[in-house]
């Protein structure tokens, strides 16, 4: 039988009440001080661990603390520096342009406003929320890779595009858990719900799950 959509907001709202329990102390794995740290930190994780970008962020903050010190930065030197992040050319060159645009836009400071955040270079919807989610108090889906997949095993969208999916969440997560549920996703799904073999057997929200491998 199909599901209508307050059955999948009623749903929805049991998987937040369990996980809430299960990881309490979700929240960005990021290291940052502020809104432009955690902005640089993010544009570095694409296609890349958490664990590796907070290993690379400290000698960058270092040496480049606010948007006008990187923007100012040695592309050369920029790209030596987060090399082990991946890709790290595309990352230089967006770190420079969105540093830049932060400068002569917004006086260096990171702006709170989605259509301003995503006309930065490097910086998407994904990129977009965390920040307006961790640093502004924004209702926030951010689309990640974890939030993908569990969003789809759970049956809260049958999309595979992000901006879609994020639509499809908007519809069935209340405002006020939208940033603490995409934690909760990166959280269960590193530490259960993996990509290769999710850990059905265990996991404290199976019940509420059609995944048709449970079990597998």
């Amino acid at each position: 039988m199909r599901e209508n959509q307050e059955a999948k907001r009623e749903r929805a709202a049991k998987v937040y009440s369990i996980l809430i329990k299960e990881y309490p102390d979700a929240a960005c794995s990021l290291d940052h001080g502020n809104a432009f740290e955690l902005l640089v930190a993010t544009i570095l994780a694409a296609q890349c661990t958490d664990e590796r970008v907070n290993m690379v962020t400290p000698a960058l903050f270092g040496k480049y603390p606010d948007p006008a010190a990187l923007s100012g930065a040695d592309e050369l030197t920029l790209q030596n520096m987060i090399a082990s992040t991946g890709f790290f050319r595309n990352k230089a060159k967006s770190l420079l342009g969105m540093s830049k645009a932060l400068v002569e836009r917004y006086g260096g400071e990171v702006p709170e406003d989605m259509d301003a955040l995503t006309s930065l270079p490097g910086v998407g919807r994904k990129t977009a929320n965390v920040i307006r989610g961790n640093c502004f108090e924004k209702p926030a889906i951010i689309v990640d890779t974890h939030c993908i997949r569990l969003s789809q095993r759970l049956g809260f969208t049958k999309n595979s595009d992000p901006d879609k999916i994020e639509t499809d969440l908007m519809k069935t997560v209340p405002e006020e858990n939208r940033t603490m549920w995409s934690h909760l996703m990166v959280f269960h799904g590193r530490s259960v719900c993996n990509a290769r073999k999710p850990a059905c057997l265990i996991c404290r929200i199976s019940s509420l799950c059609p995944y048709p491998g449970k079990g597998k």
